[in-house]
């Protein structure tokens, strides 16, 4: 049965079941957040892009922020069957992009801020994180497929990596 392909834009969040296949290209800063349940078939996956919603003011896409994104989108997995004690996640991205002389260190850590809170947000989902491709200076495209339950990751100049 062919995979139904899926991709996400920035700030995005979706889920499908099983035969699908999730995608997100151009994380920097930005972390892939994929969340699976194998038991039930079913996958999530948010291109999240910054750690946390405070003073955003308008909420309309909840993919954006880290502390909105993972209760989101497991919500919307339970809502097509999956359950919770079955959930795993995987991340990438996470990357510094930029050395700007000048700039603050809040700017140039957004990356390392997004795993941080994306991995906080899953341990109080009670989520473990299964496998994980952060940091770094590159950017990166992610492809998550429910053939085979792996994360597949094409990183600039350094070819493809699966967890």
């Amino acid at each position: 049965m062919a995979e139904n392909t899926y991709v996400l834009g920035m700030a995005d969040l979706m889920v499908a079941k099983a035969p699908a296949k999730l995608v997100t290209l151009g994380l920097g800063s930005c972390i892939g957040l994929v969340i699976f349940d194998h038991v039930a078939k079913v996958a999530g996956m948010a291109h999240i892009m910054l750690p946390d919603s405070r003073g955003a003011g308008n909420l309309e896409k909840v993919g954006k922020f880290a502390d909105t994104a993972v209760p989101a989108l497991v919500e919307e997995m339970l809502k097509l069957g999956a359950t919770r004690p079955h959930m795993k996640a995987k991340i990438a991205g996470g990357a510094q992009m930029f050395a700007l002389p000048g700039a603050s260190a809040e700017f140039l850590t957004v990356g390392a801020k997004n795993v941080k809170e994306t991995t906080a947000r899953l341990a109080r989902q009670g989520i473990a994180l299964v496998a994980s491709d952060t940091g770094g200076n590159k950017g990166r495209t992610v492809e998550f497929s429910t053939s085979n339950w792996m994360l597949k990751i094409k990183t600039l100049g350094k070819g493809v990596t699966e967890i």
